[in-house]
């Protein structure tokens, strides 16, 4: 096969980020999307082919596969695009990759590792910030503490959004879900509380669903797990609208005038927002034993950080570095991947047998 890759949602925030970091990174990827006129003036721009094809289109989807070894997928909401592109790279025998952090999204595709083997084929879902480091920082306690059976993951520093991400955001608002014996369950968003210690003292949390509780599963084996974000302003307001207004937020007419919304906001955070930020990561495993480990993991803002994950697996799968079937970012390579970035520093913050 060709040793090619194609972008499709190449014309958003993210899409043109992945794109920018590959051609730095000597990588010309084919551009596709729906809308022709957007495609055609961002190829231009950046002197790369371009392709148009439809979600609804099955027929032209695997057209525009075909030829290529890859296929990284970064037009979200994922719920509603992640199937017809994985569809597509199933006909056409093209590795699937994509930026989601989309927990049923992640499932869905664990549950398709047979059709991918088949078809000899890598879906790896999750190569941007989202699960990249916190995928890697799991799998390094999990290598810590051998035998753990809870995993929490807590983050913070996630204050910038793009257009694509609130919509996401929007669509899933009250699909709170954790890992317990290895199932997904579903747990109110905000209804379980703890305290994470990111660098400058115990701060609040309160569980979110971060792609994590579905693809940590996978890296570690752990049975139980749970995510969580710091307490902060907007999310006490959402959290707080979710509880009061919960079944006119679902409604039709509100989720519709909702992403409406979201369409209006910018397209996504300046350079200059972006280089200010930074993210934190803390994991933490223990076991029935009673004992922990823990550990720290300071990355760049999130959306550059998602560009520079997902160019860097790209290139190591078009090269053959890869693993058959359903895959995960550490399952394939390994903890200490993340460490080869730039800004990325981790740190252990507990020893195996404390009961802090």
């Amino acid at each position: 096969m060709p040793d090619r890759l194609l972008i499709y949602g190449a014309t958003g925030y993210t899409g043109r980020m992945i794109a920018a970091e590959l051609l730095n990174r000597g990588v010309r990827p084919i551009l596709a999307g729906r809308d022709a006129v957007r495609l055609a003036a961002t190829a231009e721009r950046l002197g790369l082919e371009y392709r148009t094809a439809d979600l609804g289109d099955p027929g032209r989807l695997e057209e525009i596969c075909r030829d290529v070894a890859v296929v990284l997928h970064t037009a979200g909401p994922f719920s509603r695009t992640a199937r017809p592109v994985v569809d597509a790279c199933l006909r056409s025998a093209s590795h699937y990759l994509d930026i989601t952090a989309e927990v049923e999204v992640i499932e869905a595709l664990a549950g398709r590792d047979a059709e991918a083997r088949a078809r000899g084929i890598m879906v790896m879902p999750a190569v941007g910030f989202d699960v990249v480091p916190s995928d890697c920082l799991a799998a390094h306690v999990a290598r810590r503490l051998p035998g753990a059976t809870r995993l929490a993951i807590a983050l913070t520093g996630l204050r910038l959004v793009t257009r694509g991400s609130a919509k996401t955001l929007i669509q899933a608002w009250d699909r709170g879900v954790v890992r317990r014996g290895g199932v997904l369950t579903r747990t109110p968003l905000g209804s379980l509380e703890r305290v994470f210690d990111f660098g400058r003292g115990p701060r609040r949390s309160l569980n979110v669903s971060w792609g994590d509780v579905a693809s940590a599963y996978y890296t570690t084996g752990i049975p139980d797990i749970e995510t969580y974000c710091d307490s902060n302003p907007l999310l006490e307001a959402a959290l707080l609208a979710s509880r009061s207004f919960g079944s006119v937020l679902s409604s039709m007419p509100m989720q519709t005038w909702l992403q409406t919304l979201a369409g209006l906001l910018p397209d996504g955070p300046t350079a200059a927002e972006r280089a200010a930020a930074e993210m934190v990561i803390v994991a933490e495993a223990s076991d029935a034993a009673g004992r922990r480990v823990r550990a720290r993991l300071r990355t760049p803002e999130a959306y550059t950080f998602t560009a520079v994950t997902a160019a860097a697996i790209c290139e190591r799968v078009l090269r053959g570095d890869l693993e058959i079937g359903f895959q995960t970012p550490a399952r394939v390579y390994g903890p200490d991947f993340v460490l080869g970035f730039d800004g990325v520093r981790r740190e252990d913050v507990g020893e195996v047998g404390s009961r802090q």
